[in-house]
């Protein structure tokens, strides 16, 4: 089938909207009252759809009409198609770089334990930008997912029509409750209870290798979720591994010590994008705000005790 015959078998598209109101409504009145048309302007646009198709599509009888089986088909199929349209110019909205959104995908434990807390400085800094933050990790499709950015831990393969920019590399070390360290621990990591995630099982093995560490665990214990491990060495639970900037405002708070310091995971944490940063003025805003607050990160510590 050529193309010249599949655009000739469409109905006039631009009849469709005046028949999904007549359709979901079973009246060709209150269509026209929904449009802002006249009762004729709705008959006169069905009439166009059903002659193109050479079907009839409402059943009309006593002022009354209802849909045929032809007619329900064509109002599931108009219904999808304006339904993404709707959709698609939104997202271009969105998008465009004069929106006052900018939708981010994060990782869920970056978003919640650094990110979020920062958000309000940068509303501040910028009122007319509001951040529509989406937690969600591993690799994006940003186009599907309705995304400008996505923030990630490089750690894998991301398609090359992306464009990705590093913010900063990570740090990682053993982390805990300073009065537990000191009391319960005698400063010994061998007598802590190792906490692990199941979403980076291999933690401690990459931070033993970088550090020269050989210390073994008292007892060891798991968390679903990589958040959960850092939250339970908050609460006194034992010993997590924890990465910069995960664990940077409970170190700049006291809540935790990082007593053997902190060492490079051979990550970086980096922000995708479909296009350079530069082309949009609102993605530009956030990633300079963001490099900024790495630089403060970095320069405020990369702890130990």
């Amino acid at each position: 089938m050529s193309n010249i015959h599949r655009k000739r078998s469409l109905p006039p598209l631009a009849a469709l909207p005046a028949f999904e109101a007549a359709a979901r409504h079973q009246s060709f009145s209150r269509a026209a009252e929904e449009l802002h048309l006249t009762h004729g302007a709705i008959s006169r646009a069905v009439a166009q759809i059903e002659e193109r198709l050479g079907v009839d599509l409402f059943v009309r009888r006593n002022r009354r009409v209802w849909l045929t089986p032809a007619g329900e088909r064509l109002l599931k199929a108009t219904v999808l198609v304006l339904d993404g349209l709707d959709s698609t110019v939104e997202e271009i909205h969105r998008h465009d770089g004069t929106s006052p959104i900018l939708s981010v995908s994060c990782e869920p434990s970056l978003a919640m334990r650094w990110l979020m807390p920062r958000l309000g400085a940068f509303r501040d800094a910028n009122p007319d930008l509001n951040i529509d933050l989406r937690p969600a990790g591993g690799p994006v499709d940003l186009l599907a997912e309705g995304c400008d950015v996505a923030i990630r831990r490089a750690d894998f393969g991301i398609a090359e029509d992306y464009d990705v920019t590093r913010l900063w590399p990570e740090f990682a070390g053993p982390v805990c409750d300073p009065q537990c360290w000191k009391t319960i621990l005698a400063c010994d990591l061998s007598n802590a209870r190792w906490l692990h995630s199941r979403t980076r099982p291999d933690a401690w093995e990459v931070w033993k290798r970088a550090s020269g560490c050989e210390a073994s665990p008292a007892s060891e214990q798991y968390f679903d979720h990589f958040f959960f491990a850092l939250q339970a060495a908050v609460n006194r639970l034992g010993t997590a591994i924890g990465p910069l900037p995960l664990v940077y405002d409970d170190l700049a708070a006291g809540r935790l010590i990082a007593p053997h310091g902190m060492a490079p995971t051979g990550y970086d944490y980096v922000l995708i994008t479909l296009d350079r940063p530069g082309r949009d003025p609102r993605i530009l805003r956030f990633f300079d705000w963001l490099m900024g607050e790495a630089k403060g990160m970095e320069d405020g510590m990369l702890p130990s005790v």
